[in-house]
């Protein structure tokens, strides 16, 4: 009655069901381990941005790379910014997905030591060769907060460190790179300024990450998971049906048919 199951069709057929069942179970776990590592990372991101500010240089060092547990902490430094050194960091936008520069400013602590300050957004009124016009920070001593972050890299950002680019302009922060330029020791990463507030909101201030969506992963496991189930009960269906059509067909080859066809 089953006989046909042996036939290269079903076999071929049973194989490949039998292999799409695991490879499913295993791309919906997949999906509830991206669902998972983006809740714990929303949780970490909201922990640091509600901690209150630590200094800067408790958290990173000249030469220092900034680990996942430390990115978003809110820090605090006092020092002065230094406008003479200050470049633009290319082809940002805001959260209109305006495209502009980020504002980058050398700000030199009390003992010498250089924290690098992404002051905020501004656009690119002008041509791209061009450095901009940048609104100038408070002058003298003062105390800046924000989030610490780590040095962008190609590899993390898929932005491309392009060379040869106008003068006091870059592409990505790096506080490598800064250090070589300035000639001086400057703390690893950077920092994302959350206070002061810019005159008239300019630069613009960088929005804090969004740390309350997690995504459609846990959706994707379930319909993984579910698609997994369906294949067993499709392949009965499909042998119930193959079974009925094939009785069907032997019913319809009686004596009396067979007879008139000879």
């Amino acid at each position: 009655m089953y006989r046909f199951l042996l036939s290269r069709q079903w076999v071929i057929l049973t194989l490949i069901a039998l292999v799409l069942i695991p490879v499913m179970i295993e791309l919906g776990f997949w999906q509830l381990h991206r669902h998972e590592n983006r809740v714990a990372q929303n949780q970490r991101i909201s922990d640091a941005l509600a901690a209150d500010p630590v200094p800067a240089e408790t958290l990173t060092s000249p030469g220092h790379e900034v680990p996942k547990t430390d990115l978003y902490r809110r820090v605090s430094a006092k020092g002065t910014f230094d406008t003479e050194h200050e470049v633009v960091v290319r082809r940002r936008t805001n959260s209109d997905d305006e495209v502009g520069f980020h504002v980058l400013t050398p700000f030199v602590l009390d003992d010498g030591k250089v924290l690098l300050v992404n002051r905020g957004w501004i656009p690119a009124d002008g041509p791209q060769t061009a450095f901009p016009k940048i609104p100038a920070p408070p002058k003298g001593e003062m105390t800046v907060t924000g989030r610490l972050m780590a040095d962008e890299t190609s590899a993390a950002s898929g932005i491309k460190d392009v060379r040869g680019l106008p003068d006091r302009q870059i592409m990505l922060i790096s506080s490598g790179q800064q250090a070589d330029a300035l000639g001086k020791k400057v703390l690893g990463g950077y920092v994302e300024q959350s206070a002061p507030e810019t005159k008239d909101n300019s630069p613009q201030l960088i929005g804090e990450p969004d740390h309350s969506s997690i995504g459609a992963h846990m959706a994707y496991a379930v319909q993984w998971w579910l698609f997994a189930s369906g294949v067993p009960v499709g392949w009965v269906v499909l042998v119930r049906r193959e079974r009925r059509d094939r009785a069907e067909a032997a019913g319809a080859t009686t004596p009396e048919t067979a007879a008139a066809a000879v």
